[in-house]
């Protein structure tokens, strides 16, 4: 197969093919496995090689909802091995591990300097791309990274840590953000609503910020995982209405938090009645756009405080790498599924479509 030729000159590893594999959205819920150009790196810039990428809800939302513009290639829990890197880049090698974020905000902005990252505008411009638009690019052979994304949003993966693990890095981010926001107090009692990779992750970190947990899916064989991963109170909605649940196990009065980690705006009115007066709800699954319906008098009268949480945080960027490579949630036992990027289309289907048994799914090129 003949090798690309840089526009810019930079340093590879080994030859590198001028096309490859990659799962290429082109519509509402029209993706195709397809042979794209390589793309083509800049001075600044890296390309990796993919090994492993995760499959969020945030892809589904936009497979689903079709809010962005086509062709794209989504995929942004991306691990994998340095490629080849740019003349100026400094600090990596072709043949390096490394994780990579697809957001990196500008630290200078009014959003910044109020540490609401998420908003900042260069934070929104996504850094990393298998070509088309950049989207991220993950579910793809090989991935572009640009050059404040290789300045700020590069980590490289220690040694003994698995791609598998390292992939999580920036979804632990985005929960880590999420239940420091909830400004928790040891001994609190804290409900998270729904028990997929995100929700145990985020009964996770609410345990390691000394809280009481306490968990909740439909799933049995979900709740059979948690307990696994050291969150023994259960309960299981299929059976149990969750808010007189959580009141019996609090002495009437509710948890003082509660994490929504499903989508969807329907059990947000389960989340504010499972709540004490004078607690806190956080919605963490909620990121498509809409209309719910919920108790004004809740949040006025009750006392009740309604937050939300979106994205990573460059500030917990070390915290959270630590945290993963450290191997403090044994982050590659939530794969329930690996799939090759030949069978990306099936891979989006099952995320899109969740069984009991299935948890976090991951595509891997390489397989």
């Amino acid at each position: 197969m003949a090798t690309l030729t840089h526009a810019s000159p930079a340093r590879e590893q080994s030859a590198i093919p001028t096309h490859m594999q990659a799962a290429v959205y082109h519509g509402v819920n029209d993706v195709r496995v397809e042979t794209v150009p390589v793309p083509e790196i800049g001075a600044g810039e890296v390309l990796i090689r993919v090994h492993t990428c995760g499959i969020c809800g945030t892809d589904l939302k936009k497979i689903h909802t079709g809010s962005h513009s086509a062709p794209r290639i989504f995929g942004h829990e991306t691990s994998g091995v340095v490629a080849a890197v740019g003349s100026e880049v400094t600090g990596f090698a072709p043949g390096e591990r490394v994780m990579v974020f697809h957001h990196i905000p500008c630290g200078k902005c009014f959003y910044c300097q109020r540490k609401v990252f998420a908003q900042c505008p260069v934070y929104k411009n996504v850094g990393c791309t298998a070509g088309f638009e950049p989207a991220g690019g993950g579910f793809a052979e090989y991935v572009r990274v640009m050059n404040w994304i290789v300045r700020r949003g590069l980590v490289k993966i220690p040694d003994g840590v698995s791609f598998e693990q390292a992939a999580f890095v920036e979804p632990v981010n985005t929960c880590l953000k999420g239940v420091e926001a909830l400004c928790l107090q040891p001994g609190e009692t804290v409900l998270v609503i729904g028990q997929g990779p995100i929700g145990i992750i985020l009964a996770s970190l609410a345990r390691r910020a000394g809280a009481r947990v306490i968990v909740s899916d439909l799933y049995q064989q979900r709740l059979t995982i948690s307990k696994a991963h050291q969150l023994p109170e259960t309960i299981d909605a299929s059976k149990d209405d969750v808010v007189q649940a959580v009141r019996g196990l609090t002495e009437g009065r509710g948890a003082d938090a509660v994490m929504l980690a499903v989508g969807g705006n329907g059990l947000i009115r389960t989340a504010m009645d499972a709540v004490r007066y004078g607690g806190r709800v956080m919605l963490f699954a909620q990121t498509a756009r809409g209309e719910a319906s919920i108790d004004p008098a809740a949040i006025c009268v009750d006392e009740k405080t309604l937050l939300g949480s979106y994205s990573a945080s460059v500030e917990l960027q070390d915290e959270s790498a630590r945290l993963v490579f450290d191997r403090e949630i044994d982050l590659e036992s939530l794969i329930s599924h690996r799939f090759p990027l030949s069978e990306a289309v099936e891979a989006l289907h099952l995320a899109s479509n969740p069984k009991p048994d299935s948890m976090k799914i991951v595509i891997q090129p390489g397989l």
